[in-house]
């Protein structure tokens, strides 16, 4: 029986499910067995040498919360999720605490949190061991803080000229270590940025001497104040470890205004609030769907494209904004979390900072299947196995990121589901005009022959400025986050100036997020989270990192070792070495 782990910014649990049925709401022969199901699967946990004793303890009430019935939906609402067109995100039926969870921990540095028992820091050693002991309450969907805060502007002012650099270095490596070990989940998540200082030097340094997957770092970066010196040392930081992402600050600040942080995976969120809940569509099901109804016998790939944006989307995008709002409810009206979670009463979190995410995935089969030749055959060809995440669409069939109609309508199809989430309300996101925010979903371990978000499927990427030029026009439509993963040859860590250069020129393209791997490196980014090889080599018999499990399944069921290694360019002016 598999008892493994999943909590994640995908899944908190997989493996079997929990129950067939709640227990309790069957009679005689059949309710027996169900409780038999639910009793196999709890020993099942509290018996599996491959799990540590925090990873049984999450999974455990895991299982408790799984014996519950989910907020109640529509019958059609029900339906797209049977057949997997709208997904939960495995967040367990009762949401008893948000999704993600970012507190304005400058508020607590300053002032103290009197129902957390905090007192406000006077110098550095006081606030590492306020954050410290903060991190360790803070509600979230792994078990563990996805946001530790914009660390370098939250340290800063607590470095004077009486803390030297060795200092500085040793103290934030015991607080780094700290992290890692007390928090063991690759969707804790630090920020840093756009500014210089002697914190994010420190703390770039650290992090590539130690080589942690955990924290995941983002580095905000602004074209005027992010100096080219420090995008140099982030840059060779990635070279080591893979972190951190870059992110483009002005364009997140025109979204969502300066008071944002990245989080999780590459989530961003309003500062001092955050989002209570995270359902996808998968846009390839949603066209498969389609077929025996309003694209049956369709076999002109024009009307279907037509009607599919017109008669099928739409719909869908209701039923997820049903499930997403049931779940709000739930929370809020329920569960009643804003009215008595320390973080709510210290002030450190609002319910008026807190949306919603709309996640999407699977633009790149959504668009094999309408451009297909034929109407349903072209359609199952597509969606039926695993080659086309592999290798791209066969023969004629046009590819999404290669072909230029095909991208095209990937394109569309991001602004037209942007639309169509801006126009629909949602209860309680009062931080972002009443609706949620759209996300593009990095995917989940379990995912089969469906490319996550708007991405190129792997291995079938175009070279470096033509990748750039496929995925960046999708990214202003996508404020709570999107993703596309490069992956340079190992010269990059010789020649740093180049990635400098393609971080730049991407941002001027476009983009929000630029997120790159090494080969060779030692460690391979999943979704948005990072894995260690030696750690995957090494899951059979259990892992620290819980997040460990579920980049061990991705690297093979989403084919992530098949990305095409890029040259990074020498930048204008360069030797040419």
């Amino acid at each position: 029986m598999e008892t493994t782990v999943r909590v994640t910014e995908p899944l908190v649990v997989t493996g079997p499910p929990v129950v067939a049925e709640r227990p309790g709401v069957m009679n005689g022969r059949a309710r027996r067995q169900t409780t038999d199901t639910y009793r196999a699967e709890v020993l099942g946990c509290v018996t599996d040498p491959a799990l540590t004793y925090r990873q049984r303890v999450q999974r455990l009430a895991a299982l408790a919360e799984g014996a519950l019935e989910p907020p109640a939906v529509s019958a059609a609402c029900r339906a797209a999720q049977a057949a997997g067109v709208v997904h939960d995100m495995g967040e367990g039926p009762a949401p008893y605490r948000p999704r993600y969870v970012l507190p304005d921990y400058a508020l607590a540095l300053a002032g103290g949190a009197a129902h957390l028992e905090l007192e406000p820091a006077r110098d550095l050693d006081e606030a590492l061991a306020l954050l410290l002991a903060a991190y360790a309450s803070v509600p979230s969907i792994t078990g563990y803080p996805v946001y530790l805060g914009d660390l370098d502007t939250l340290l800063e002012p607590f470095v004077d000229d009486s803390v030297t650099d060795a200092d500085l270095d040793r103290r934030l490596t015991l607080f780094w270590r700290l992290v890692d070990r007390t928090m063991p989940d690759a969707f804790v998540h630090a920020d840093l940025g756009p500014d210089d200082g002697r914190v994010v030097r420190s703390l770039l340094r650290v992090d590539r001497r130690l080589r942690q997957v955990v924290p995941n770092l983002t580095l905000r970066v602004d074209p005027v104040r992010t100096p080219d010196a420090l995008l140099r040392e982030a840059v060779l930081t990635t070279c080591a470890d893979g972190k951190p992402h870059y992110v483009n600050d002005p364009m997140m600040r025109a979204d969502l205004g300066p008071d944002y942080g990245v989080v999780s995976c590459y989530n961003s969120l309003p500062r001092g609030g955050g989002a209570y809940t995270l359902s996808r569509l998968d846009l390839s099901a949603s066209v498969r769907r389609a077929v025996p109804g309003p694209l049956a016998g369709r076999a002109g790939a024009a009307e279907r494209v037509e009607r599919w944006l017109t008669e099928v989307l739409p719909g869908d995008v209701a039923l997820t904004a049903e499930l997403m709002a049931s779940r709000i409810r739930f929370l809020v009206e329920e569960a009643r979390f804003f009215e008595h979670d320390r973080f709510v009463l210290d002030g450190l979190v609002r319910r008026d900072r807190f949306t919603a995410m709309f996640g999407f995935y699977g633009v790149a089969e959504a668009v094999a299947a309408l451009l297909a030749p034929g109407a349903g055959a072209g359609v199952s060809a597509c969606l039926g196995g695993d080659a086309f995440s592999r290798h791209g669409t066969r023969g004629t069939q046009r590819r999404y990121g290669l072909d230029a109609d095909a991208t095209a309508l990937g394109q569309r199809i991001v602004a037209a589901l942007a639309d169509l989430v801006a126009a629909t309300p949602m209860p309680y996101c009062e931080a972002t005009g009443g609706h949620a925010l759209l996300h593009a979903q990095s995917g989940i371990d379990t995912d089969l022959g469906v490319t996550a978000g708007a991405r190129i499927p792997p291995g079938s990427e175009p070279p470096l400025y033509e990748h750039i030029r496929a995925v960046a026009p999708n990214h202003r439509h996508v404020p709570a986050g999107i993703s596309d993963v490069m992956r340079f040859e190992p010269t990059v860590a010789v020649n740093p100036d180049a990635a400098v250069a393609v971080i730049r020129g991407a941002f001027a393209a476009g983009m929000r997020d630029v997120t790159f791997d090494v080969e060779g490196n030692g460690f391979v980014r999943i979704t948005g989270y990072l894995v260690r090889d030696t750690d995957v080599a090494g899951v059979a018999a259990g892992a620290r990192h819980s997040s460990t499990f579920l980049g061990a399944a991705a690297l093979e069921n989403q084919h992530l070792r098949d990305r095409v290694t890029k040259c990074a360019p020498q930048p204008p002016g360069a030797s040419g070495r």
